[in-house]
């Protein structure tokens, strides 16, 4: 995508910015709905009368409507352009959390979380659209980097000023705020956001034969694969813990206030925003040892995990901050799935290949949040305030089945991108080689 507008002269600096931070904007609040639920599931429970199955279902629901659409959404991409699409999210959000500030009964609320899913599933890939219009190949990856990072701001939005006022007024009151802020970021949307500079020439639209061809060839890339399992292995944890069942754990199961644990979930988005650019600069100075990254976050956030579950009674503070710090690193991890991707395939094929990979992740996460709930109510059924720890325990173990199949796949796919590198006369040095040939100036592979 990085080709798109090749020929027309770049943007004046300003102009590109000042389009982008709309763009941003809007996913910035995509994140905020998104995340609106997670800080709320406490009350969530009480107000529907529904157990911990419930409100997972809600976001389970939320996350499978987002998954499912990304490819079909990269399709209406092409054809319409990022301001409609954007648009179309911002409105659509709105209204679910419309619905949701209305609703008394679980079919309505479920109904609302679809519909902020169906919403948030047209935003993020069409900003990365603007993004590969506006700016000058080799600025996008910067600017990708960033957005992906500052759009968890709206995780902090959620963490604080939603949760105050929930408190401090009624569900109602707090949802109707939510949505008023989407129409807001609709309004501007439609007044400022542009597609792309002027006389920037488009490709033609791609048919259903074409579509079907590219889809094949895409998925059939290793490179695609491996980005798609990375995504998957290093997004769930964080993403399950920022979105939905960190808060209660925090509160509930290790018996942190709601401050303290809103702080720990903002420390988690502020590690994510300090750590994503220094992925960022390691992959593009090592690009063949990715897969160091990825095992070092899955390694660590397996292991912290494993020490905090296993910790004999509520784990102390300290750990409890340092396990949220490595949470921090899995979602500028997973971003390292899209630069596989965008290596690995040709242009054409860039936005098939990123829709693939993003759906990684999300269904991830999406099962192990209904698995949790799951577990939860089948050990202590009742509200969220009878919920023991060892209930907690038990329900969090369940990662340590997607970590696993995360893992064989990453193995699985490295292996045949490093034969077809082998193939191309391409061999990797020992890491600890390579380590010292880069400090000296020299290769770290040979060909």
């Amino acid at each position: 995508m990085s080709g798109v507008g090749t020929g027309v002269t770049p943007p004046t600096p300003a102009r590109a910015y000042l389009v982008w931070g709309v763009a941003l904007l809007s996913y910035v609040v995509a994140v905020f709905h998104r995340a609106s639920l997670g800080v709320a599931a406490v009350d969530a429970q009480e107000r529907f009368s529904a157990g911990a199955s419930a409100v997972s279902l809600f976001l389970v629901l939320q996350l499978a409507v987002y998954a499912g659409l990304q490819i079909p959404v990269g399709v209406a991409l092409d054809r319409l352009g990022s301001r409609r699409l954007i648009l179309a999210g911002a409105v659509t959000m709105a209204a679910g959390q419309l619905v949701l500030a209305l609703a008394e009964d679980v079919p309505t609320a479920v109904a609302a979380r679809v519909l902020v899913g169906a919403g948030d599933a047209m935003t993020f890939i069409s900003v990365l659209r603007v993004v590969s219009f506006w700016f000058p190949g080799p600025v996008i990856p910067l600017i990708t980097q960033l957005t992906g990072i500052l759009g968890q701001l709206g995780s902090v939005l959620a963490a604080y000023p939603l949760v105050a006022l929930l408190h401090g007024t009624s569900w109602e009151v707090t949802f109707l705020g939510a949505a008023a802020t989407g129409l807001l970021v609709a309004v501007l949307v439609l007044v400022a956001l542009r597609d792309a500079p002027g006389g920037t020439v488009r490709g033609p639209a791609v048919g259903l034969a074409d579509l079907r061809a590219t889809l094949l060839d895409t998925w059939r890339e290793p490179g695609t694969r491996i980005g798609l399992y990375t995504h998957l292995v290093t997004q769930f944890s964080g993403t399950v813990f920022a979105l939905l069942w960190g808060y209660p754990f925090l509160v509930v199961g290790q018996g942190l206030s709601p401050g303290t644990a809103a702080g720990l979930l903002t420390l988690l988005v502020l590690v994510g925003m300090g750590v994503g650019p220094l992925l960022g600069r390691l992959c593009g100075r090592w690009p063949l040892r990715r897969s160091v990254l990825v095992f070092s976050i899955l390694g660590a956030t397996a292991a912290v995990w494993t020490v905090v579950l296993a910790w004999p009674g509520r784990a102390p503070l300290p750990l409890l901050v340092v396990l949220v710090v490595v949470l921090g690193t899995n979602g500028p991890g997973s971003m390292i799935g899209f630069d596989y991707a965008r290596t690995e395939n040709p242009a054409e094929r860039l936005g098939s290949a990123s829709g693939v990979v993003n759906v990684g992740g999300f269904v991830a996460s999406l099962l192990t949040i209904l698995a949790i709930g799951a577990v939860l109510d089948l050990l202590t059924p009742g509200t969220s305030t009878d919920y023991d720890l060892g209930a907690f325990r038990a329900a969090f173990a369940v990662q340590y089945v997607f970590w696993a199949i995360g893992l064989v796949g990453v193995l699985r796919h490295r292996r045949e991108l490093r034969a077809r590198l082998a193939r191309d006369g391409v061999v990797l040095a020992p890491l600890h080689t390579a380590v010292r040939a880069r400090l000296r100036g020299g290769s770290a592979y040979s060909s």
